[in-house]
């Protein structure tokens, strides 16, 4: 079969498309024809060794697929060769097949297509688990959400909004503007601006009547982070979910302190291996919401397993909208 192959951490232009084994699963594992596998910028730090897992060499990046189950392990009783799904794996997803736990995998509903499940996985969970389980957003709250136009923002966004928040997305250059609007955006903000603390909190305060918002979710970093700080209202809360920016950032407890704000991190990777269960529950429930009309991803491009590379670049530059995704089936 074939698969993009890491031999060295480094950069991924130096990765190729090989011919490889085929993996067997083992007995709680299911083996999945892979039609469409989700890009994300965890497999940027993991090619390039910046994750805080690294895998043994040589081994395939990607960390979610979507297809159909060739195999089942000897102890499987809930899923059977034929049937569709998806799957979040560690790594090994940029492959042709991926043997997966078989609790990582879900079912999908029948007008689900296999870029959408590629697409409506890690990012939607990592959204969700900030916005419900970190923040607990209520109906009626003001949310903030930066980096909306790129796979966690833009989930976080429709989540938010289908949860009866109201959402003021924050992005980089107003040529954005259009696909968060039409992910439930009730409020565009341009994040690229100078002053960014003093420009967003006008804003929100504007958009609030000088209350702030409640929520906050921040995939940036940096100065964006603190900015986010600031358009707190008193007892806010504000989840840090990665730094895409590549600076991490510090926190003055001082406004902590005044104002009854709390800061978390969300490690989205620790419920997937200590509560498989509750992820479950959590997808399938997102599923529901995708059959509603009430969360639908936006896939921006569409690249064949050899075009790897180009998808890892959007990613890394940060100019994805929404979700890319690469593909094992012909496209005519």
């Amino acid at each position: 079969m074939r698969a993009v192959l890491v031999r060295k951490f480094g950069a991924w232009s130096d990765l190729q498309v090989e011919d490889v084994s085929e993996p067997k699963p083992g007995p709680r594992d299911v083996l999945i024809e892979t039609a469409n596998m989700g890009v994300n910028f965890r497999d940027v730090l993991l090619i390039g060794g910046h994750y805080q897992l690294r895998p043994p060499l040589p081994f395939a990046p990607g960390m979610e697929c979507a297809g159909v189950i060739a195999e089942v392990g000897s102890e499987v009783t809930g899923f059977a060769p034929g049937d569709r799904v998806a799957a979040e794996v560690d790594y090994g997803a940029y492959a042709e097949r991926v043997v997966a736990a078989a609790d990582s995998c879900y079912r999908l509903p029948e007008s689900m297509s296999f870029e959408h499940a590629a697409a409506l996985g890690l990012a939607y969970q990592a959204a969700h688990f900030a916005l419900t389980d970190h923040a607990h957003l209520s109906f009626g709250e003001r949310v903030l959400v930066t980096g909306a136009a790129g796979g966690v923002g833009f989930a976080a966004v429709q989540i938010a909004k289908a949860q009866g928040g109201k959402v003021i997305a924050g992005i980089r250059g107003m040529d954005q503007a259009e696909v968060v609007r039409e992910a439930g955006a009730d409020l565009v903000v341009d994040l690229s601006v100078d002053d960014l603390s003093e420009h967003l909190r006008e804003q929100v305060n504007q958009f609030t009547n000088d209350h702030g918002v409640d929520v906050a979710l921040d995939p940036v970093g940096d100065e964006v982070f603190n900015a986010c700080l600031d358009a707190l209202a008193p007892g806010g809360r504000l989840v840090s979910v990665g730094f895409a920016s590549g600076q991490v950032p510090t926190v003055d407890i001082n406004k902590l302190l005044r104002r009854n704000l709390t800061v978390m991190g969300l490690n989205w990777r620790h419920y997937r291996l200590n509560e498989p269960d509750r992820v479950q529950r959590i997808q399938y429930e997102m599923y529901e919401l995708y059959e509603l009309g009430k969360l639908t991803p936006h896939v921006m491009h569409v690249y064949g397993l050899e075009d790897f590379a180009r998808a890892l670049e959007l990613i890394a530059a940060g100019n994805v909208q929404g979700k890319v995704v690469l593909s094992n089936q012909p496209r005519g």
